[in-house]
């Protein structure tokens, strides 16, 4: 099992903040580009780089000329400085590179920018090819650059609190997890993950899949279970479940996309034998810890804990940048990262093989 990050001691915001310190002087910016715009995060990324105290954002290269026309327009777009590929990858002074394309070109503009000496963001999930994003992996670790994947729950309090407590073993051997997100998808947003076999699972399940192998490591036997249940006629895996088995514990993950209100009931679940965590939801994220004994500082019972309501991706990218200076050691491993790619690719009933 990988370490928690050191760099965050608590699971609230403030004491995570707390933890980056605070220079007598800021260091100055690093200078970072972003290849493609069109995944699902692509805007919000753009937006916290922008603003970002540790980066300053030189500028966004799309290669699809249809897609850069669509968000160009965009009010997150209206300043930014349009580059083509060759000013991007080229410009020594640009030090990482956020790959935010859709996912069927992420690993082949990711090893673009690993190949032009760039660290690299790359969004999830890290495409259909295992034996592809293990050669980027390989590539980067030979240049000495860090890969961060955009698992969006890393950097989040709850799981924080959850991670702490398996750590620390408050709710005693783990037995059961059960986690759900699902979402809504209009026909156009369909249609860009029907292509995938794994469908709602592939583009959903896989950030709770990265929370799951970062408490349990790799399962034993992954089972998936991929349906279409919509009214659409589209080829979507649109009703997914996976069940991971372990020596000692049963995992399910579940996502659907055709829930309305669904980001108020995705939950994750972890069950112990002195206790359980129910986060529910997932952003903000509200914790219900139940034990048997006392543990972690908490009485036996029933205690609600809440955290601060973070923006998605600051932490990701403050860590990142800090790593990057070489502040601290990047804790996220490429075998963490192949093991929950490989183990996504089983749950979407793709191929894992490497």
């Amino acid at each position: 099992m990988i370490n928690r990050r050191s760099f965050i001691q608590s699971a609230t915001g403030a004491c995570a903040a707390a933890a980056f310190g605070h220079a007598a002087e800021p260091p100055a910016k690093l200078r970072c580009g972003i290849l493609g715009i069109d995944h699902a995060h692509g805007l919000d990324v753009l937006e916290v780089l922008a603003k970002s105290p540790d980066f300053e954002l030189a500028g966004v290269h799309e290669p699809d000329e249809a897609v850069r026309a669509r968000f160009k327009d965009m009010p997150a777009a209206k300043d930014v400085r349009w580059l083509n590929k060759d000013e991007l990858l080229r410009d020594i002074s640009i030090r990482m590179v956020a790959i935010e394309s859709g996912v069927p070109r992420l690993l082949e503009l990711a090893r673009a920018a690993v190949d032009a000496g760039k660290h690299v963001h790359i969004d999830k999930p890290a495409g259909a090819s295992l034996p592809e994003f293990a050669s980027l992996l390989k590539a980067a670790e030979e240049k000495k650059l860090l890969v961060q994947m955009g698992y969006m729950f890393r950097y989040n309090p709850g799981f924080d609190f959850v991670r702490r407590a398996v750590k620390e073993h408050w709710l005693g051997d783990v037995y059961a997890i059960s986690a759900s997100m699902c979402t809504e998808l209009d026909d156009t947003k369909r249609q860009r993950i029907a292509q995938y076999r794994g469908g709602v699972m592939f583009e959903l399940g896989c950030h709770l899949i990265d929370m799951i192998v970062l408490l349990l490591g790799a399962p034993t036997k992954v089972t998936p279970y991929l349906r279409h249940d919509g009214p659409q006629s589209d080829k979507l895996a649109d009703n997914a479940l996976a069940v991971l088995e372990y020596p000692r514990a049963l995992v399910t993950v579940e996502s659907a996309a055709m829930e309305p209100g669904a980001f108020a009931t995705r939950r994750f679940k972890i069950a112990g034998t002195n206790g359980s965590i129910v986060l529910n939801p997932l952003e903000p994220p509200a914790a219900q810890l139940a034990l048997h004994k006392p543990a972690g500082g908490y009485e036996k019972g029933s205690h609600a804990v809440n955290f601060d309501d973070l923006e998605r991706h600051v932490l990701d990218f403050a860590d990142f940048a800090a790593c990057i200076r070489g502040d601290r050691a990047f804790v996220y491993t490429k075998e963490h990262d192949l093991l929950v790619q490989q183990t996504v690719l089983l749950a979407s009933e793709m191929p894992a093989a490497q």
